[in-house]
């Protein structure tokens, strides 16, 4: 009888051979794209996403460092087959992994097998991209088991984007999930919206709306008044101009959002798309989070302080860490910052911290009810 260990290299032979020695090293941000992508794999053969566990420790700085999944395999207690049923679900995992890495022309060295699991190493042009561990256990326990949330969560939304490519690199470079929202009809709101999706980043369109300063206004923006149609029409062309967006969260509207006439147009058109809404609460007279919920919308409401009201460093630092810490007493929080560089190195300095404080980054979908 073929072991494990036999079936995996059996699999992985033809993207051995077919690697390219020529090829070029591989970015950090490419090698956490391509990590995304065998998290995604494993699910697609069966992985519970719970059983799947990523760490984006890349670096274009050190070139032996990598990226780790680890991955849990459980036995299916429904199932007799015994070893044939394990056997059969490993080779679905393995070649699901196998796939990924033959798209992305990588190399494996000889994998090792043990009790306890596959030890797997991946390369592109001799340097490590990828550890990949498979756990082999024992079916999850499901009866008389605490149900516990180990992590609080924050999501961290960056609005603003659409005319600088070089911050939505610099954001692309962070390696842990930012919702990125994007101002429609700007010079590159299209590219910066389909590479972030192609990076597995969420995209929202930041909907303008009319402030109460006369000052800040943009050319085109939903403003009380409006006819039903008018409104329509707009929302469709601001979506039609943003691709791949998921929610959306509102660009200025402190004259907008205080409009209940005006939001309950809105919120059917959101609903009617399958999209949440974060009303970013620039105003406390807003109601725009009781129309979405009143509407049917899955939505929720910037609920710690903005993080870069003050373009400093030392400042987003600090309110990062609020963040952080309102996230831990409420369970769950939402934030939103700008594509600054000071915010942007606060965010690269003080997000590593996120995990060990107790809290887990996540998209803002996740905190929409």
């Amino acid at each position: 009888m073929l072991t494990v260990l036999a079936f995996c290299l059996a699999l992985c032979i033809p993207f051995l051979d077919g690697c390219k020695k020529n090829e070029k090293p591989l970015r950090a941000a490419e090698i956490h794209v391509i990590t995304k992508e065998f998290v995604a794999a494993a699910a697609s053969a069966g992985v519970s996403p719970s059983d799947v566990r990523s760490e984006f420790n890349a670096s274009d700085q050190d070139p032996d460092s990598r990226d780790h999944v680890d991955i849990t395999l459980r036995e299916n207690s429904s199932e007799k087959s015994g070893d044939a049923t394990e056997r059969a679900a490993t080779v679905r995992l393995l070649q699901a992994l196998g796939g990924v890495a033959t798209k992305h022309s990588l190399t494996q060295d000889a994998p090792s097998e043990s009790r306890e699991g596959i030890l797997s190493q991946y390369r592109r042009a001799g340097f490590p991209t990828h550890t990949i561990h498979i756990h082999f256990a024992a079916p999850a326990v499901t009866q008389e088991s605490p149900v516990t949330e180990d992590h609080a969560r924050l999501a961290i939304i960056l609005d603003d984007l659409g005319n600088d490519l070089g911050a939505a690199e610099a954001i692309f470079a962070l390696p842990y999930p930012l919702t990125i929202s994007i101002l429609p009809n700007r010079p590159h709101s299209v590219e910066i919206a389909e590479e972030a999706h192609r990076r597995g980043y969420q995209v929202m369109l930041h909907l303008p709306m009319e402030p109460v300063s006369q000052g800040k206004m943009e050319s085109q923006e939903l403003r009380p008044g409006m006819s039903g149609k008018d409104v329509r029409a707009l929302v469709e062309e601001f979506l039609n101009a943003v691709p791949d967006v998921e929610g959306v969260n509102n660009h200025q509207g402190s004259q907008s959002t205080t409009n209940l006439a005006l939001m309950n147009e809105l919120m059917p058109l959101l609903r009617q798309h399958k999209l949440f809404y974060v009303d970013s609460r620039t105003t406390a007279a807003t109601v725009a989070y009781d129309a979405a919920r009143q509407a049917g919308v899955r939505t929720a409401f910037r609920n710690v302080p903005f993080l870069d009201d003050v373009t400093e460093v030392p400042a987003v630092r600090k309110q990062l860490q609020i963040a952080l810490h309102d996230a831990r007493e409420k369970g769950e929080a939402i934030a939103i910052g700008h594509p600054h560089p000071a915010t942007l190195k606060a965010l690269q300095d003080v997000l590593s911290q996120a995990k060990e404080q107790g809290v887990r980054l996540v998209f803002a979908s996740e905190l929409v009810h």
